[in-house]
């Protein structure tokens, strides 16, 4: 047993805390309530001035590690979005170097040119040659000096020399070059002339007093053989006629079809056709509807509603192609 005054110092102290429980738990306001109230005010000014030192620390060591994840994030999206555009770049690329190919088979298939398609590598002057380029077939695909060089658009140009495995064309456009030309629907004869500037070449026809009008087209007449210059390509549009019929000065200007500062695919004709296509090259103009005429009552009556008459479509040939040179192994240069 425990000594009595133990026992009384131990009721004294359940009693206190029995008392202290049921007036804290009935709300009073008493001695204790005032002595949560300061012990409450204390911590919670302790609480304040330690945040006040803690909270930057934290805030700091947050910030590198969020920094250090964001970082690897924006190098993430940085690479991704290059590839995208990369991506973008090059089916564009694809896209345009298609839609030229299919451009080209089709001048190649109205025409019957047999074509080894190409593509150009560098451009250049070249000796003595102010207006060339470099494509990316030679003589391992069947190409020769003096073959005839059309893209989707028109005549480009001819072979001037031929490597294993690339060729420099001399384009239309340069100043030394010219080509037998004929101008569509007239029939008449003349030359055309590069002039050095890529928006421009000069036709002097033959017959001084030929008609030559603003807008007409003209073709190459062609050469024996097809070389240099198959017949039947376009070549251009007359925009302008300086002189008078009659003057031996008289001259058209042309604007060439082809844009030669962007030329991508080509095709080298390595056999012209049999037959001279004339103009049947030449984009064709749309058709020209004319008005039916409205039937009469009693023909409505006996067969109906009248019918719009067929029209015949004209197949278009496929082009002779010859296939796709393989990659030579040897450096591309413009040289």
């Amino acid at each position: 047993m425990f000594p009595r005054r133990t026992r009384i110092i131990v009721a004294i102290l359940l009693v206190s805390a029995l008392t202290v429980t049921i007036l804290d738990l009935r709300g009073g306001r008493g001695p204790v309530a005032s002595l949560r109230t300061a012990l409450s005010s204390v911590l919670s000014v302790g609480q304040r001035g330690a945040a006040f030192v803690v909270d930057p620390v934290l805030s700091v060591v947050d910030f590198w590690g969020t920094w250090a994840g964001q970082r690897e994030l924006i190098a993430k999206l940085q690479a991704e979005n290059a590839t995208l555009r990369d991506a973008v770049r090059r089916s564009s690329e694809d896209r345009a170097r298609a839609e030229a190919l299919d451009a080209m088979l089709r001048v190649a298939g109205v025409g019957r040119y047999r074509v080894i398609p190409a593509e150009v590598i560098a451009i250049g002057p070249r000796q003595d040659f102010a207006w060339t380029v470099t494509i990316d077939a030679g003589r391992a695909d069947g190409i020769e000096a003096n073959m005839t060089v059309i893209n989707g658009d028109g005549l480009v140009g001819r072979v001037l020399e031929a490597t294993r495995g690339s060729a420099t064309v001399v384009l239309l456009t340069d100043a030394s070059a010219s080509v037998g030309a004929r101008v569509a629907g007239s029939e008449e004869i003349g030359i055309v002339s590069g002039t050095g500037r890529q928006d421009s070449l000069e036709l002097q026809l033959l017959d001084p007093l030929a008609p030559v009008n603003r807008g007409e087209a003209l073709v190459t007449f062609g050469s024996k053989a097809g070389r240099p210059y198959a017949p039947g390509i376009p070549i251009g549009e007359v925009v302008a006629i300086s002189g008078t019929a009659g003057q031996l000065a008289r001259v058209a200007t042309v604007r060439p079809f082809v844009n030669v500062s962007t030329l991508t695919v080509v095709g080298v004709v390595v056999r012209p056709p049999r037959v001279d296509p004339r103009d049947s090259v030449l984009p064709s103009a749309p058709p020209v509807v004319a008005p039916v005429p409205a039937p009469s009552s009693a023909a409505s009556s006996a067969s109906g509603s009248p019918r719009p008459p067929a029209v015949e479509q004209e197949a278009t040939p496929e082009p002779s192609v010859a296939p796709m040179p393989e990659p030579s192994g040897e450096p591309r240069s413009n040289g």
